[in-house]
């Protein structure tokens, strides 16, 4: 069975956050979580199946399905409470409507919002999804390319990149696309947990198997049917590799203090931030552990090797803090531009993100300059050389005015009015006026010369 056209149920119903199509022979024929940007995340693991196997709480008389089809009419605003096959127990508000063909009644549609507190449709929405992969590099979207293939397996994952390049949209945005999205995302920052307790955090712990030791579940167990994701894991101590690599090989784990295996239903994704061959050599990987993380790689490129994004990314971030931040800023004017594409970005993405906040920060019209952007960007631009090249020493306040000054001489001369003016140099008239008087410019001799 096909449907087309789900926009228009979520467009007249509002928000939604779980469709449900189940054909005559109660047989669920499409099941899709929703996300805030209305885009459709299939669940197939329940697909083939009877409604009433997966929902045994359901019966003739409690289904809206049943009573759609007894009636032939749809049944609005239901509240429901079920379990998931995750195990999951939550509250929802379902309206099921008739589905016809040829004026038979063939099956029913299932809308539902989820009214549970914390609901994995919450938790989802604030996971990245490839939409939220913002490049026009070619290196980049065949990565986006690659991922949307695997992302529907279950094949371990290892993503490498230097830090804030992004790994982390890659790394979830493989959890979103997965027939596994509708379970827990478990994200663990090997680094930041000490050695002693690395191993009770991922496996869990039997009471009395230590002092001060409880009942506790392990991340394996809380990730369950869903995905690990380990970060940094060339900052796992290598016997825990070692164990790891086990549990990898035999999809099965003990408790620390535990008699018996428990099963391993998890899709693993592992990162680092430096070479695979630089983390074996430097002994902080195992070499046979790599080999089975990485069945599928990604390599991430710096933001220095994409330069073509910060045009995009710029747009992108401008657009962000437009609306966090109340402000009506359209662009970036070519001087600030300049110092933007000139800098080297050791901290890749996330260290422009920080520039543009930053930025909005001081920024005044609707234009950055290079008098918004941090001291140590200008610093290091070449769109200061000519300062350096003819030995002028001064801080860096007074050579940026300089700088600026020189800008708006030149603007001055190829502009008809300062109207015309502040428009080339994207401030307003009064900021310009301030500014020339501030500078001791005559600007009436200047203009159209």
């Amino acid at each position: 069975m096909e449907i087309n056209n789900l926009d228009k149920f979520t467009n007249v119903y509002g928000r939604i956050d779980a469709i449900l199509i189940v054909n005559k022979n109660n047989i669920i024929e499409y099941s899709a979580m929703v996300t805030e940007d209305k885009e459709y995340l299939r669940t197939d693991d329940i697909l083939g199946k009877n409604l009433f196997d997966v929902y045994p709480e359901l019966d003739e008389k409690s289904s809206t399905h049943a009573r759609v089809m007894t009636t032939g009419l749809p049944v609005i605003n239901q509240k429901q409470t079920l379990t998931e096959p995750s195990g999951r127990r939550h509250t929802s508000i379902t309206s099921t409507f008739p589905i016809e063909n040829g004026g038979e009644l063939i099956g029913s549609i299932d809308l539902s919002v989820d009214l549970s507190e914390k609901s994995s449709t919450a938790q989802r929405r604030k996971l990245f999804s490839m939409n939220d992969i913002v490049t026009c590099n070619e290196s980049m979207n065949l990565i986006k390319e690659k991922l949307a293939k695997i992302a529907k397996n279950d094949s371990p994952v290892m993503v490498i990149g230097e830090s804030g390049t992004g790994k982390e949209l890659i790394v979830e945005s493989i959890h979103t696309h997965s027939h596994r999205c509708q379970y827990p995302f478990i994200s663990l920052n090997c680094a930041a947990v000490p050695d002693a307790l690395i191993e009770s955090t991922l496996f869990g712990t039997v009471k009395g198997s230590f002092t001060g030791a409880e009942n506790r579940k392990g991340l394996f167990e809380l990730a369950d049917k869903g995905t690990l994701f380990l970060d940094e894991i060339n900052s796992m101590n290598i016997e825990l590799q070692a164990k790891l690599l086990k549990v990898v090989e035999e999809q099965r784990y003990m408790k620390v203090g535990g008699e018996s295996y428990i099963d391993v239903d998890v899709r693993l994704i592992s990162a680092m931030n430096i070479s695979a061959q630089e983390a074996i050599d430097a002994k902080k990987l195992r070499q046979d552990l790599f080999y089975r993380l990485s069945v599928v790689q990604f390599l991430v490129p710096p933001l220095r090797k994409r330069r073509e994004d910060i045009t995009l990314l710029a747009e992108h971030f401008i657009t962000i803090y437009n609306e966090k931040m109340n402000k009506q800023v359209s662009g970036i004017n070519d001087f600030a531009m300049k110092v933007l594409q000139d800098h080297s970005w050791p901290g890749n993405v996330r260290e422009f993100k920080n520039v543009m906040e930053s930025a909005f920060n001081v920024v005044e019209g609707q234009q950055i300059r290079m008098t918004d952007l941090p001291d140590y960007l200008i610093t290091g631009s070449n769109i200061l050389s000519d300062y350096a090249e003819d030995g002028v020493t001064g801080n860096l306040a007074q050579m940026v005015e300089d700088y600026e000054k020189k800008i708006i001489l030149k603007v001055l001369k190829s502009s008809t009015s300062l109207n015309n003016a502040s428009a080339k140099l994207g401030i307003t008239r009064q900021t310009l006026k301030y500014k020339i008087e501030k500078m001791h410019i005559d600007y009436q001799t200047l203009l159209g010369k």
